[in-house]
């Protein structure tokens, strides 16, 4: 599993996965993206254009990281999963728990829009 980030102009921060988010991947990145997800840049666009499984840890751990940005009065908005991976979203409701995009510029007015409501 692979992790790069970029802070965005309009002040979303962009984390991009590569790999599998099941035991072994989620265990390489959680602490690194779990530090990158707490700093001030509280409105977070999850890339899962290059994760090709999720797992239930995975699952997990961007909830998780999505409940603490709501705390800190921002969001977390996912985008561009693969279909096996949306499929695995939609059935366990992620998808109803956390917003899930098709692309960077829908997912951005959404985790900024939602960052508003809180």
């Amino acid at each position: 599993m692979e992790l790069t980030y970029a802070d965005l102009e309009n002040g979303v921060r962009k984390i991009d996965l590569k790999g599998r988010l099941d035991i072994e991947g989620t265990n390489l990145i959680d602490l690194r993206f779990t530090a990158l997800a707490a700093t001030q840049c509280a409105f977070l666009v999850i890339d899962l254009t290059h994760v090709d499984f999720i797992a239930s840890l995975g699952i997990a751990t961007l909830v998780r990281t999505a409940k603490a940005a709501k705390l800190r009065k921002g969001s977390l908005v996912l985008f561009n999963p693969q279909p096996n991976v949306a499929k695995v979203l939609a059935a366990t409701r992620v998808d109803q728990v956390v917003h899930v995009c098709t692309n960077l510029d829908e997912a951005c007015s959404v985790v900024l829009a939602g960052a508003a409501l809180n």
